[in-house]
């Protein structure tokens, strides 16, 4: 089972700005001392940047336009409220944030329904807001579809007993462990895995510094090397540059590239580059306004579509 798609699905944003509700404990957001409309325009020419750089490289990027008339200032992220699969499945998240719930929205299954592709279900684990649980799709679920893993980081964003159900819902073998940073001289859990660590076909590229407890760590490690994957270290100064906030995507000729934002890209040493292009070519976007205001990067503006074809 192949670990990247050639589809990715991505929402335009239309009232970005900085999200009061999720900087409780996204330690990556940080205020700029600007409108919020510039913060937005800006927001935009980021996100149409990156677009380019994607299609430019033979990846099908479905664009939607977030609703002006809804205040979702998160939307450009949708891989936290929604996962498309193989088997034609669709799965809705619980969200942290209560005004990120309004990210969701069924015509977005409509839009890939057009473009030819076919859901079968749709799961839902939403109810899990009214117990206060959450699980926020492929930020909090690193997938390794190869062996049948999910990599997670427990958070007040992933629960884990939402992580069990999914897992046992999937046929999954679940790889727990708690991710750390140090915010104000306090070790504080990361909000999201996929901040920390990206899961490639061959390789993974994730800040073990940020795991404490050695037992986990060494866990993490050994699950890796089962499922063969060379293990690219990034230091916590670069997780903070969003080194850990990558995807690899199918461009042309089902060529893989490995997704980042600039300032990941520039974070890395020739070192670390040239390990990574051992695999697969890097390509990269300056997303400044949405990494500081949104406290997240390229990988989360990416929900890859694994649905069957019709």
């Amino acid at each position: 089972m192949s670990q990247t798609t050639n589809t990715i699905l991505m929402i335009r944003p239309i009232n970005f700005r900085m999200n009061e509700q999720t900087a409780v404990n996204n330690y990556f957001q940080e205020d700029l001392n600007i409108k919020n409309a510039e913060i937005n325009a800006k927001a935009q020419e980021e996100f149409d940047a990156f677009v380019e750089k994607l299609v430019a490289v033979g990846v099908e990027v479905i664009v939607v336009q977030d609703e002006k008339s809804v205040d979702t200032p998160d939307s450009i992220f949708p891989n936290n409220w929604v996962s498309f699969h193989k088997n034609g499945n669709v799965v809705i998240y619980p969200m942290f944030a209560e005004n990120r719930r309004r990210e969701r929205r069924e015509d977005i299954f409509l839009r890939l329904e057009a473009e030819g592709f076919k859901i079968e279900n749709i799961i839902d684990y939403t109810s899990a807001e009214d117990q206060g649980l959450f699980l926020e799709g492929t930020g909090s679920l690193l997938l390794n579809r190869d062996s049948s893993k999910v990599y997670c980081a427990l958070s007040a964003r992933a629960d884990e007993d939402l992580v069990i159900e999914f897992c046992e819902d999937f046929d999954c073998m679940p790889v727990i462990f708690t991710a750390n940073q140090t915010v104000d001289g306090k070790r504080l859990p990361i909000y999201h895995t996929n901040v920390m660590m990206c899961l490639a076909e061959e390789f993974s590229v994730i800040c073990l510094d940020a795991i404490d407890d050695k037992q986990e760590r060494k866990n993490v490690i050994k699950h890796l090397k089962a499922d063969k994957k060379a293990i690219i270290e990034i230091s916590e100064a670069q997780m903070h540059q969003f080194a850990g906030n990558m995807l690899q995507v199918q461009g042309r000729d089902e060529k893989r590239f490995l997704v980042m934002s600039k300032a990941a890209h520039e974070s890395l040493t020739p070192k670390q580059i040239a390990h990574i292009e051992r695999f697969c070519p890097i390509v990269s976007s300056s997303l400044e306004t949405i990494e500081t205001c949104g406290g997240g990067s390229a990988r989360c503006m990416m929900a890859e579509v694994f649905l069957p074809r019709v």
